[in-house]
């Protein structure tokens, strides 16, 4: 079952238009959302990310979209799908209805669907057997800036480097900006370990504005031992890292092993794993 404007659909009732904004330009928003046994991991987080974004995109934010609307919706669609007492991915889609070229005819018409699958892992682990093998993709550039780092409908360069990725077997590839420093990964945000120093590159460089990027970096802040750093990462740097990881909230943590002739540990993000766990347990 969807949930398509608060009403459950079949998937063969919940259809798109061809003259959607969402499919015909873009003009859309998604949050990814894991949700364990009807609790909505950092709802909050996502909330408001959604609502900046939605801002950022000039849309109109409905009355009704309120962080308690919202959520008892994302709990609705998982009872009706039979989820809510397992471990599910949700996606809440956002996108400007029908009508208009380049300009909206209605700005008003904001829509949002949710739609869920069931998901094996309730907490988030490492398994030490795991390989994550990366290289740079380098076939096209993020451009620095607010709109980058947005969860739009937008996610070609993620798509066409899925495939490079798979033609070339690798895990997963980092990808750069216009000024060739290296801002994320395909599918989350990137951090770097060397020492008793974490860096991971700002926002500002075009990175997504990552949910679980922020819980990192707040566990990071707890521990005085460490010196956390939001700066440029090069990819000279990565062959001097002592760790690599990719963060996000489907995953958590996501060790890379190799890049190139480097290969790396996982030591400290095993640490860091296991007090995010301790982190969700109080929430």
């Amino acid at each position: 079952m969807i949930n398509f404007n608060g009403t459950l659909l079949s998937q063969s009732e919940a259809k798109i238009t061809i003259a959607n904004r969402g499919y015909k330009y873009g003009d859309a928003l998604f949050e990814t959302l894991k949700v364990v046994n009807g609790k909505i991991f950092f709802w909050e987080d996502h909330y408001f990310r959604l609502m900046s974004s939605m801002r950022i995109l000039r849309m109109d934010i409905p009355m009704n979209f309120t962080m308690e609307f919202l959520e008892s919706e994302v709990l609705k669609t998982l009872e009706a799908n039979r989820l809510l007492e397992s471990a599910a991915r949700v996606r809440i889609n956002v996108d400007r209805g029908e009508g208009g070229k380049y300009l909206p005819l209605n700005s008003t018409a904001v829509q949002c669907n949710i739609s869920v699958e069931k998901h094996d892992d309730p907490f988030y682990s490492i398994d030490p057997e795991a390989s994550c093998v990366v290289d740079l993709y380098k076939d096209y550039f993020i451009a620095p800036g607010l709109l980058s780092g947005l969860k739009s409908n937008n996610k070609v360069i993620q798509v066409i480097g899925s495939i490079y990725a798979k033609e070339n077997d690798l895990d997963n590839c980092l990808v750069l900006n216009t000024n060739k420093s290296i801002i994320e990964a395909l599918n989350g945000n990137l951090f770097l370990v060397k020492g008793d120093k974490i860096k991971t590159p700002p926002l500002e460089e075009g990175g997504l504005k990552g949910v679980m990027r922020k819980q990192i970096l707040e566990l990071l802040a707890k521990d005085l031992n460490l010196v956390v750093e939001e700066a440029s990462i090069s990819p000279f740097e990565l062959q001097k890292a002592d760790e690599l990881f990719i963060t996000n909230v489907i995953k958590g943590i996501i060790p890379i092993t190799k890049y190139r002739k480097k290969t790396y540990s996982s030591d400290f993000a095993q640490k860091l794993v296991v007090k995010l766990n301790a982190k969700l347990r109080l929430l």
